[in-house]
């Protein structure tokens, strides 16, 4: 065979392959493969192509025509995180370094088996954490030698300000699954203080002087990789935790967010947590957000500081606008993260056919947005106002 009639044949062969694979694509789900285009625009696209992501992202694949500009991408998702898998249970998290216009906040999802321990440490970060799975028990010392432990479920928040020392075990009958939020965009899980590695990096003889006990006492202190999270007993009723006429902390480090009474309306439900609510969160907000399919999280912007998101239930797609001519549309499921730098303009609409629930979290004391509705700013083209999630005065 000469080389220019096998170039052709090898050429035919690759196009049949691929013609396959989205035949193949079309029969396995039903669906027709999506492709970039639009009435006069764009085109197929042969591939390669991973068509599964291409489905899940239809406003990245066929950006709405009113979309323009460079904005930074400002989604990224928890199952592209790396997972680290520890004896008691699992963490990933998602930082500057993977969303990086995420300067503000960082996220960390958390998984503790039952009786899985989260080690005692601390960091410079402060911690807010919101209960997504099972039920946890928490415990934290102020500076003052002021004692706190609580249990929480699923709703509820807790929130430890920076350096004070704490630690999360997960309770019967399957431990607990959380998602954690710190006021530093740069903080990173791996990088936090440990009791077993400040022991492990301190002289025998220093702990032996400190506590007033033999320096063989500290002599097999275990390796610090191996009680970040650890396999140990569930422990027994709450009160069996507290400590005798241990002072409690002034103000309590945990909420029950699902207590608050809902603002409701004709789209959906939202619960705000900040300082006035939750009075010991001085540097995290945040709003628990339920959308009705159909319903749509209006048209605002926040004048105090960037959105962080964390998408808890069903899909959706946010629109945001950055001045100067510039928008994006991305498009979230369960897991997902989003982001939306300060002042801009932004909507969440929900796209599916169940509740989609998420979370906005602001690095401020309070909870404050600017709604196109209140402002009775309406569409120039009479095609009417939009519903509102969260009520106007």
């Amino acid at each position: 065979m000469n080389p220019i009639s096998r170039r052709n044949v090898l050429t035919a062969a690759a196009a049949g392959g691929l013609l396959t694979a989205a035949t193949a694509a079309t029969a396995q789900s039903g669906e027709p493969v999506p492709q970039p285009q639009r009435p006069g625009h764009g085109g197929t696209d042969p591939g390669p192509r991973n068509i599964l992501r291409d489905r899940q992202n239809p406003d990245l694949l066929v950006p709405p025509a009113t979309d323009h500009g460079t904005l930074p991408n400002l989604r990224f998702s928890f199952s592209d995180a790396h997972m680290r898998l520890e004896s008691g249970g699992w963490t990933r998290q998602v930082t500057a370094r993977e969303l990086g216009v995420s300067k503000n906040i960082a996220g960390v999802n958390m998984r503790l088996n039952a009786g899985g321990v989260r080690e005692l440490h601390w960091h410079k970060a402060a911690e807010w954490a919101y209960m997504l799975h099972g039920t946890a028990r928490i415990t934290a010392v102020d500076a003052k030698g002021r004692n706190f432990v609580d249990d929480v479920g699923v709703g509820d928040l807790w929130y430890f300000p920076a350096g004070i020392p704490h630690s999360i075990q997960g309770l019967n009958p399957d431990g607990c699954e959380f998602l954690l939020v710190f006021d530093d965009g740069d903080f990173d899980e791996d990088n936090t203080f440990l009791i077993s590695d400040w022991f492990k990096h301190t002289p025998n003889e220093v702990l032996a002087k400190n506590f007033g006990a033999p320096a063989s006492a500290f002599g097999h202190t275990p390796d610090p990789s191996k009680l970040y999270i650890f396999p140990a007993p569930v422990p027994g009723a709450l009160a069996s935790d507290k400590i005798a006429g241990a002072t409690a902390v002034p103000q309590s480090f945990s909420h029950r967010l699902m207590a608050q009474q809902p603002i409701k309306t004709k789209n959906g439900t939202v619960r705000i947590s900040d300082s006035s609510s939750f009075p010991v969160s001085t540097t995290i907000a945040a709003a628990l957000v339920e959308v009705d399919p159909g319903g749509m999280r209006e048209l605002h912007w926040h004048p105090n500081t960037d959105e962080w998101q964390y998408y808890i239930e069903g899909q959706a797609r946010m629109g945001v606008f950055g001045a100067s001519g510039q928008a994006r549309t991305f498009d979230f499921r369960a897991g997902d993260v989003g982001y939306v730098p300060f002042a801009m303009g932004h909507y969440v609409e929900n796209t599916g056919t169940t509740p989609m629930r998420f979370l906005e979290v602001f690095k401020s004391s309070y909870f404050a947005d600017v709604s196109l509705v209140a402002l009775r700013v309406f569409d120039c083209t009479g095609a009417g106002t939009v519903s509102t999630v969260i009520p106007r005065g």
